[in-house]
């Protein structure tokens, strides 16, 4: 079985309501528990953007930097996390981004990126695409180019591909599961 055919979404466990009554959780942590799925995610998306030059993965936390670094290390690029406020060192970007629940915000290292840089935002799921977005945003301000956008699971009956094509256009998605 090529790893575009292995079937991810059976590996993911959906638990009734969680974290409220109404709300069918997508647990995707069995994915990165069992090995061969853990390497079947990570070379799907990285085959999946080979061809496309990337020199930087960017990855939300906190289950961006799960997959962030894996797909990296296999395009031979560097990885970028963006993390929460607060967490990073030295001079940052900040993005703030809207939640069904509020607002958060995300920040890099100003020196994180620059305008040679071709970058891939990753993250286990996009809902209404806020954080995917805010990343993105991030990467812009730095001089880089958002080459594409990659997730294991995508609600899409919360239609996240508008948002991100509001600011990027018709920017190439890639999800192993699209949740309907």
């Amino acid at each position: 079985m090529s790893d575009s055919d292995f079937d991810f979404e059976s590996i993911v466990i959906s638990i009734p309501d969680y974290p409220e009554p109404g709300v069918v959780f997508k647990d995707v942590t069995p994915l990165f528990q069992d090995p061969s799925a853990f390497r079947a995610l990570v070379d799907a998306i990285a085959d999946h953007f080979s061809t496309r030059g990337i020199t930087k993965v960017v990855g939300a936390e906190a289950r961006g930097f799960l997959i962030g670094p894996p797909v990296a290390y296999r395009l031979g690029a560097g990885f970028v996390p963006a993390r929460k406020p607060g967490k990073l060192p030295r001079e940052v970007y900040t993005e703030s981004y809207s939640l069904e629940y509020g607002t958060d915000e995300l920040q890099i290292h100003r020196d994180a990126l620059d305008g040679n840089d071709r970058v891939l935002i990753v993250d286990d799921l996009i809902a209404t695409g806020g954080t995917a977005v805010a990343a993105a945003r991030l990467a812009r301000k730095s001089g880089a180019e958002v080459v594409g956008f990659s997730f294991i699971l995508e609600l899409a009956f919360l239609n996240p591909r508008e948002a991100i094509a509001k600011d990027f256009g018709n920017q190439e998605i890639f999800t192993l599961v699209p949740v309907q």
